[in-house]
């Protein structure tokens, strides 16, 4: 783990040029090293920005014009003494303002280390800190409502409620077993059965909206299939709204994969173009359509592109059946020509029935392009709605969670059937509560939170 006695210091904003770039010092000598590096005579005033100069700390030649805030300790992000310089977003001087600092008694920071100081420090739980990677990572203005709603406490706060609750249990029934010999009962046990019982449906409440969470945060994996000339690339530009494949009339003209996201009702969804499929002597195009086959088994939803324009051919076919039972949309493109495909039915030996009706679509005129963003959208969602935000959406979250449900609903028949001893319940109890601390980081390994805060970041 990292040492946390020392003062850090990074850039804090991203790499490249900007109008501004800032340099974020952190620890308990932060006051010091900025004032070995800064030019202004005296001792910065707290949250007050202070218009000076930032000196190299060896031949104190100037580097640029800053303004540095001090935040004092607890009351900053970390919870120790900040110092943050603004300065000229170029990348040299930013890096010459951190050698500088370095020089003069800082540390570079490792990616993640001030939110885990903040963590530490209190000033964040674990959710809260993990929910700031998340919200830096957002690429949808949903994912970030998300994961702004976690910083804020949402998540917090139910737990807390649900480990309030089985704090007052454990106290009961520990109570009941400290004055065995005086028959003392704090509570009865078909009460304990029905608190465990309103406990586990608090949980199930919050797991239900877990799948949502996930595919907000995570986001989803489209790929678009079929034969070659079908317009495939086509129907993918169509749906990122900009030229990202060529197109042409040569059949195979896609040999690799191409893949951009795209927000689509607010869900971040990974487009994948693939080459055409068809048995082909080309060595390339042979291992394009292997990709093609790869990417199908990695999808989310499936994009079957058919040329409503012409009859089903054996590719066409084949590609049915290969996808019969994945999840997938059949797309009949150039619906602006004379339809000559059979919509309902292709056929083949079995005939193959395609059990959703295809969206008609002119990848030419842009027609059907709202009804397949929204038949992508239901297709991953279901009968969810996205506006819907979720409490949860981080798989270790989720997955503390269902650990902490199983626990509980086997104290819940054990409480039930009324012959189980309390020592027994109160064990099932005490490992919930463990898993719901571990969640928030009340309990947590060095090993765990090295894995989350190594993700961010330097700087954050």
């Amino acid at each position: 783990m990292f040492a946390a006695d020392d003062s850090i210091v990074a850039i804090a904003t991203p790499h490249g040029r900007g109008g501004i770039g800032i340099v974020r010092l952190s620890g308990p000598s932060s006051l010091e090293i900025a004032g070995a590096i800064l030019e202004h005579r005296h001792s910065l005033r707290a949250r007050y920005a202070t218009y000076t100069r930032v000196r190299a700390s060896r031949d104190r030649s100037a580097i640029d014009e800053v303004v540095a805030t001090y935040f004092p300790a607890p009351h900053s992000y970390t919870g120790e003494h900040v110092v943050e310089i603004s300065a000229h977003g170029s990348p040299v001087v930013l890096g010459a303002i951190v050698r500088s600092a370095i020089a003069a008694g800082a540390r570079l920071a490792a990616p993640g280390e001030f939110t885990l100081r903040a963590f530490l420090n209190g000033k964040r739980d674990l959710v809260q800190a993990e929910a700031v990677a998340d919200l830096i990572a957002a690429a949808t203005p949903l994912q970030a409502r998300v994961a702004f709603d976690q910083l804020e406490g949402t998540l917090t706060s139910r737990i807390a409620e649900v480990d309030a609750q089985l704090f007052d249990l454990v106290a009961r029934l520990e109570a009941s077993l400290d004055f065995p010999d005086e028959g003392y009962h704090f509570i009865e046990p078909g009460e304990t059965a029905r608190r465990i019982a309103n406990v586990v449906e608090q949980l199930d409440r919050l797991l239900a909206g877990a799948r949502r969470g996930r595919l907000i945060r995570e986001g989803a994996v489209v790929v678009v299939t079929g034969r070659p000339n079908v317009g495939k690339s086509s129907i993918f530009n169509l749906l990122l709204g900009t030229e990202r494949a060529i197109v042409t009339e040569i059949a195979g003209t896609t040999r690799d994969l191409v893949s951009e996201q795209v927000d689509l009702d607010g869900l971040a969804v990974t487009l994948v173009d693939t080459a055409g499929c068809r048995d082909t002597g080309d060595l390339v195009e042979r291992e394009g359509v292997t990709r093609a086959t790869r990417a199908r088994d990695a999808a989310d939803v499936l994009l079957v592109v058919l040329d409503c324009s012409e009859r089903a051919t054996p590719e066409d076919e084949r590609l049915l059946a290969d996808t019969a039972n994945r999840r997938r949309l059949v797309v009949a493109n150039k619906s602006d020509l004379p339809a000559r495909l059979e919509m309902s039915c292709v056929s083949g030996d079995p005939p193959i029935t395609i059990s959703h009706q295809p969206i008609a679509v002119s990848a030419r005129t842009g027609a059907g392009l709202d009804a397949l963003r929204g038949a992508i959208v239901s297709e991953l969602t279901g009968s969810e709605s996205l506006r819907d935000t979720a409490a949860i959406s981080n798989t270790r979250h989720i997955a503390l969670l269902e650990q902490a449900r199983g626990n509980l609903a086997r104290a819940q028949r054990a409480a039930t059937q009324g012959e189980t001893p309390e020592e027994f319940l109160l064990a099932d109890l005490q490992a919930a509560r463990a898993h719901l601390d571990e969640i928030v980081g009340t309990r947590t390994t060095d090993d765990l939170l090295q894995h989350i805060f190594e993700r961010f970041c330097v700087g954050k």
